[in-house]
């Protein structure tokens, strides 16, 4: 008979107490404390961790309860963030390099104080939010390239590029979406930045155009997981701007783009429309095209026109292709009370709720005048952060994303709560095995809240407005 040594016996209990004393091994918890996360629309309290914890008990406390069912799991997370338009990594290449350093650390870092950005939106040449116009392979009236010898990345090596390199030395893993607002305007029926459509002579071309993009950006080291075809396809009265109707979307996937990217071995995802939700019809009369289907990964939203529901009406047309919110601007001055419970209500729980596996604000960083900007580009696009010279403000966007990055890392799955009509809510299960709540009171006082999860309650109260973002 085996009989256990002295040491071996006592290895044995200090094991059994640390894992009774543990309250996160060997499956369900049996000890469970929360942490809050508050922010309030007076500025009291922006992504501020609240002071002790929250145990779980037995009974619920006055109030609505809101039920966290992780057996119930809903579409993975790829991330939170911004979109790091030109304009904005020009500010922030242009602080000093101390400064440039501890903000890049705040917005992208995995530990510490950083909010955990992990997604982040960058244009395809020249967005409006940069300080002008261009493409990759601009020309003299008159002149064409087909064959894209005179194709460039210089435009983005000034300030973008330099800053996508230290981010990506920050976080390896952050993920990148590239979305074009126009081509070459050789390409184009107008020969103009604003407007027109993409010639169909040029259709290969243009393909070619995002082969060498992706190949360009991977060479520099910067890893480009998505694109979209085209930012905002149904506005062309923007500066830089292209009218691309679904059909010729389709057509474009089809015959174009997508044969291009499987001859080059390009794993990019092909992403959809990237427009507002008032037009569901477009992402899915593409992707009812069988021809078109087999080359796209799935559509992209911005929340101008339309509800947010929209995106699960694309879902449960096409549910084996992903949605992804891209884009919401906030208005400058700003306004933190109404900003923060809108944005929260509508992306953070709205577009997760309706299967997005992103939710990005637009735009990143502008200085105090909303600067940089195309002519006839946004003027009053308030940033996430304004930069004045090494000077940050942090705005709304940036507290909206922070209530869900620092935590919802990616890879994380949604999973199942109820919903009350004054506490629009949203959860995830973390690769870690963890759980966070975000939850937002919309009414007009204080709301009592009690969180079930496996049986066991928080009992909690939420102020007027605020955001609370519970951690377990």
């Amino acid at each position: 008979m085996f009989r256990c040594q002295p040491v071996i016996r006592i290895a044995f209990v200090v094991l059994f107490l640390a894992i009774a004393g543990n309250s996160q091994v060997f499956g369900q918890r049996s000890v469970r404390k929360a942490q809050l996360w508050l922010t309030n629309p007076d500025g009291s309290a922006l992504f501020a961790k609240q002071p002790g914890t929250l145990p779980f008990g037995s009974k619920a406390g006055e109030g609505p309860v809101i039920e966290v069912n992780e057996r119930q799991k809903f579409q993975s997370i790829d991330g939170f963030g911004y979109t790091l338009t030109g304009g904005s990594a020009m500010l922030i290449n242009r602080m000093s390099a101390s400064a440039r350093a501890a903000l890049l650390q705040e917005l992208v870092a995995t530990t510490g104080n950083s909010i955990g950005v992990n997604y982040l939106r960058v244009s395809i040449g020249a967005s409006d939010l940069d300080d002008r116009v261009f493409s990759y392979d601009d020309l003299p009236a008159g002149e064409t390239d087909p064959t894209l010898a005179k194709f460039s990345l210089a435009p983005d090596r000034v300030h973008l590029i330099p800053v996508l390199k230290q981010i990506l030395a920050i976080n390896p893993a952050i993920k990148l979406l590239g979305s074009p607002w126009s081509p070459p305007v050789w390409m184009k029926t107008n020969q103009a930045s604003k407007g027109g459509s993409l010639k169909p002579e040029y259709y290969d071309v243009y393909a070619q155009y995002f082969v060498r993009y992706i190949q360009a950006m991977k060479t520099e080291g910067i890893p480009i997981d998505a694109i979209t075809i085209q930012n905002e396809p149904l506005h062309p009265g923007n500066n830089p701007s292209l009218l691309m109707l679904p059909q010729e979307q389709a057509t474009f996937i089809k015959k174009s783009l997508g044969p291009a990217f499987k001859r080059a071995g390009i794993t990019t995802k092909i992403i959809l429309y990237d427009h507002n939700a008032d037009r569901p019809d477009y992402p899915i009369s593409i992707l009812d095209d069988p021809a078109v289907k087999p080359y796209v990964d799935g559509s992209a939203f911005h929340l101008y026109g339309g509800p947010v529901s929209a995106l699960s009406t694309v879902h449960d047309a096409h549910p084996d292709k992903n949605l992804y919110f891209t884009e919401q601007w906030i208005g400058a001055p700003g306004n933190l009370k109404g900003d923060l419970g809108w944005h929260v209500a509508n992306l953070i729980v709205g577009a997760t709720r309706n299967w997005s596996r992103t939710v990005l604000e637009w735009n990143l960083a502008a200085n105090p005048k909303q600067e940089p900007h195309t002519e006839g580009g946004c003027t009053q696009c308030l940033g996430a952060i304004t930069l004045d010279g090494n000077t940050v403000t942090r705005n709304p966007a940036y507290y909206v994303i922070a209530s869900a990055s620092k935590f919802v890392r990616p890879g994380s799955v949604r999973i199942a709560t109820n919903t009350h009509e004054t506490l629009p809510n949203v959860a995830f299960k973390t690769p870690t095995g963890g759980v966070v709540l975000i939850v937002l009171n919309s009414s007009k006082a204080q709301q009592s809240v009690n969180i079930r999860y496996n049986g066991k309650v928080i009992s909690t109260t939420l102020p007027e407005g605020g955001v609370g973002t519970y951690v377990w």
